[in-house]
């Protein structure tokens, strides 16, 4: 791997949410890389970027600026959105998406490989966190201690699809939900005793909700305690709050979490040892665009070397994701 200085990677962007808005601060933290075009579905006129000399383009008019962008970002989201984006993008720019619907990723690396070999480009999906960062150490952990257990903790933060559920209960204005780890789950697994822990065990939901004028309080909070696939499984705290402190108290979108590997070493396995990597970040999107722009980094490299197809971090070498070349690597990090 070659790592040619001054040239700047070409940076394109679809969708400017909150997601659209990290990828962007993240290229101006990166100097090998620019920002060239922002796709959108609104009207462009409506949108306003904070980068200086960079239009903002109808999505209509992506496919014209293939040439010019050695990689488009794709900020949608993964119920609707990234099924059918990457794959269609994958005909005319390398891509990177932060698909995160665990169950769904063995089909979408499927469809997405397929398009990118038949095209000549690079695709890397699910980068982010969890996938991402998280995935890389159950990884690690996994091949460095074989006979052990894996634990996940999401957490404190907020979950924005459970506080999206949240909203569209009746009698609800507005709403925000923080998943929190279980402290006694968590010092079990810290202290080597191997529980088998419950979805109830592990996290506790906590929710804070502005009610509508004259809604029934005890009836949005049964609601919410007893909805399926979002709280009836968990412990729920329900706080009824005015639309000033929820706006003073929890506008921003914090999260984070722990992976734990617990194993054993040993003719007998009378040695534990515990691996736990953290998370604690005052932005999500923010923390995922800068996931995400390391690992489009290595995409335009790869894409450089003649490689194609869909990618997952577990096929980058670390050394892909920095800007240093492979001597400073080993002179100041190894």
């Amino acid at each position: 791997m070659e790592v040619v200085k001054g040239v700047k990677m070409k940076v394109g962007i679809l969708g400017y949410g909150n997601l659209g808005k990290g990828i962007e601060c993240a290229i101006k933290q990166n100097d090998d890389m620019e920002l060239v075009a922002v796709f959108t579905r609104r009207n462009p006129e409506s949108v306003k970027i904070l980068t200086e000399g960079v239009k903002v383009y109808s999505v209509d008019d992506i496919v014209k600026m293939k040439d010019e962008i050695d990689v488009l970002v794709l900020c949608g989201g993964s119920a609707t959105d990234l099924p059918e984006q990457t794959p269609e993008y994958a005909k005319y720019f390398n891509v990177i998406d932060s698909f995160d619907t665990h169950a769904k990723i063995p089909e979408h690396f499927e469809k997405v490989d397929k398009v990118a070999k038949e095209n000549g480009h690079v695709a890397l999906i699910s980068a982010g966190w969890d996938p991402g960062m998280f995935s890389l150490n159950r990884l690690y952990a996994n091949a460095v201690l074989p006979q052990g257990n894996d634990y996940t903790f999401w957490g404190k933060g907020v979950s924005q699809g459970h506080s999206d559920a949240i909203r569209r209960v009746e009698g609800v204005k507005d709403g925000k939900q923080y998943t929190i780890p279980i402290d006694s789950a968590l010092e079990a697994v810290r202290n080597c005793e191997n529980p088998e822990l419950s979805t109830r065990q592990k996290h506790l939901r906590e929710c804070f909700v502005v009610p509508e004028e004259g809604a029934d309080l005890a009836k949005i909070e049964e609601t919410i305690k007893n909805m399926p696939n979002y709280f009836a499984d968990y412990d729920t705290i329900v706080h009824f709050i005015s639309e000033e402190e929820l706006k003073a108290n929890h506008s921003g979108i914090p999260h984070g979490g722990f992976v734990f590997r617990t194993g054993v070493t040993g003719w007998n396995g009378e040695n534990n040892h515990v691996i736990e990597y953290s998370l604690k970040l005052d932005s999500n999107p923010e923390f995922t665009a800068s996931v995400i722009m390391a690992y489009a980094r290595a995409v335009n490299r790869l894409h450089k070397e003649g490689v194609t197809g869909c990618k997952t971090v577990f096929d980058i070498a670390p050394a892909y994701l920095s800007p240093k070349s492979g001597e400073e690597l080993r002179q100041h990090l190894l």
